[in-house]
């Protein structure tokens, strides 16, 4: 199997065909990584055409990829990122709709059994609380909550360093559980996101 630098030698030699290559490597990461970014706009129905987006500037950027700046994945994250963060400025819906979906009603609140109906709203009020978060906050605690990277794969990912991506999660952590505290009474509510 060819690396990722080995790939975009081929593709800028005028191999194009082996673009697919990279595609299959990454789609289903980059999707997730775009999902977990719109989870709390209701703009997730955008994940595939941003995810398709996302390749296409890539393509069209590749000739300007200097692999001993960065790593490939770093680079095809951020393009990732920058994507979603341009539609969402371009549509100016995220905050309307992180604030809209505190209204939102359970429509199933009878059905549900007690503790069923409590995990649903924790669940709730965290994707919210995510959802308010700075952006570098909010990246890096999606991807150590739900991705399950380690801190230098989120540093890689963030450009930044391992010590400031503990000192994004620290701040998020607190970030999340002062916003929960405004609404969940029980104990232990955000114990998820103690991960060290």
């Amino acid at each position: 199997m060819l690396s990722d630098s080995q790939l975009i030698r081929e593709i800028k030699d005028g191999r194009v065909e082996y673009y697919e290559q990279i595609i299959k490597r990454y789609e289903r990461r980059i999707m997730a990584f775009i999902i977990h970014m719109l989870n709390t706009t209701h703009l997730d129905h955008l994940a595939e055409d941003l995810c398709q987006e996302t390749f296409y500037k890539a393509y069209r950027s590749l000739q300007t990829f200097r692999d001993e700046e960065a790593s490939f994945s770093t680079w095809l994250y951020t393009i990732a990122r920058n994507t979603v963060l341009s539609e969402l400025r371009k549509s100016r819906n995220s905050e309307v709709y992180i604030e809209d979906s505190k209204l939102d009603p359970i429509t199933t609140y009878e059905q549900l059994p007690e503790h069923e109906l409590l995990r649903t709203e924790r669940e709730k009020l965290v994707r919210l609380a995510i959802g308010n978060l700075p952006d570098k906050q909010r990246q890096a605690i999606i991807l150590r909550e739900y991705e399950d990277r380690d801190y230098k794969e989120i540093a890689n990912r963030l450009d930044s360093t391992v010590s400031s991506v503990k000192s994004l999660l620290f701040r998020a952590r607190t970030s999340i559980k002062n916003q929960l505290e405004a609404y969940v009474v029980e104990e232990g509510s955000a114990e998820g996101l103690t991960k060290t």
